[in-house]
């Protein structure tokens, strides 16, 4: 394994397994999965629903505590200095640890600030190894690097062939910020597993299009959280550590750089109304949930 070192000396698996839209019920069994392969970081979230399946997983899994690298994010709603610093000991209570090795903030909305605050309190008491933040644009991650006593260690975007954030990392770079990809496939979008420069590269080095995306992004020092279901796939996503790309492969899949989600923009100001929206709607069901539970 290969690893990236933070800006606080933490090293960090540049190869980890992610559990976005990995269901309850199968997420158990995927994780243990992971951990068998060899998989030693575990990306996880708040609103992902699964975090008690994940810690399920790493205590029955044999592995040591201390050999995992565990991420969980703070979701909007938990924004805030008091209910931020609150989510993430109940998320550490789901995962069944005393300490993370990563926490995020999700989204760059709401009262992001009080809920940095929480996440610096903390890491300074060693609860949380390191501290960071996710789909902050780069004119964000600046303004969040510049006006906070801790500047953030890591930074998780979309990031896969065709949105390469080329300017953003040079904005990470500058303030020493780690860049980690989500959806480092694109999920697939816009035919990212068929690409013919993609399949000629893999053909050359008798590897999969998957392994050729996932090489590239090591190769570029980006963090990557590959999911599947399958244990065949995850052991494929593993093996990227035995080939290297040659300096011409690597321009050849910079030049595919669309410079554009493949997703949705975060400075659209109708996708701001929809995590609003989105937030207003757990906020009514958890009342609703315990006001039937008071009755």
């Amino acid at each position: 394994m290969e690893f990236a070192t933070l800006n606080n000396g933490v090293k960090m698996p540049i190869l980890g397994y992610g559990v976005y839209q990995v269901t309850q019920e199968e997420c158990e069994r995927c994780v243990l999965d992971a951990l068998e392969v060899g998989y030693r970081s575990i990306d996880t979230a708040q609103s992902y629903f699964n975090e008690e399946q994940v810690g399920s997983a790493i205590q029955k899994s044999g592995v040591p505590r201390e050999d995992i690298f565990l991420t969980t994010k703070v979701w909007i709603e938990h924004y805030g200095y008091e209910s931020a610093k609150a989510s993430v000991l109940k998320s550490m209570e789901k995962l069944k640890t005393d300490y993370l090795d990563l926490v995020l903030l999700h989204q760059p909305f709401s009262d992001a600030y009080g809920a940095w605050r929480a996440l610096e309190e903390l890491y300074e008491e060693g609860r949380v190894r390191a501290i960071g933040i996710s789909n902050f644009y780069a004119d964000r991650m600046v303004d969040f690097a510049s006006f906070n006593r801790i500047r953030p260690m890591v930074n998780q975007v979309e990031t896969h062939i065709f949105n390469q954030q080329k300017t953003a990392r040079e904005w990470m770079d500058k303030y020493g910020v780690q860049i980690e990809a989500w959806a480092p496939f694109g999920e697939g979008r816009g035919g990212t597993f068929d690409h013919p420069v993609i399949a000629g590269i893999a053909a050359r080095h008798g590897k999969t299009p998957a392994q050729v995306m996932l090489r590239w992004h090591i190769q570029r020092g980006v963090v990557v959280i590959p999911k599947s279901t399958h244990k065949e796939r995850m052991a494929e996503n593993f093996q990227v550590f035995d080939f290297a790309l040659t300096a011409g492969e690597m321009e050849a899949i910079a030049a595919l750089d669309k410079g554009e989600s493949a997703f949705f923009s975060h400075q659209d100001p109708a996708m701001v109304e929809w995590f609003v929206q989105m937030v207003e709607e757990r906020k009514r069901k958890q009342d609703s949930a315990r006001e039937r539970k008071n009755w």
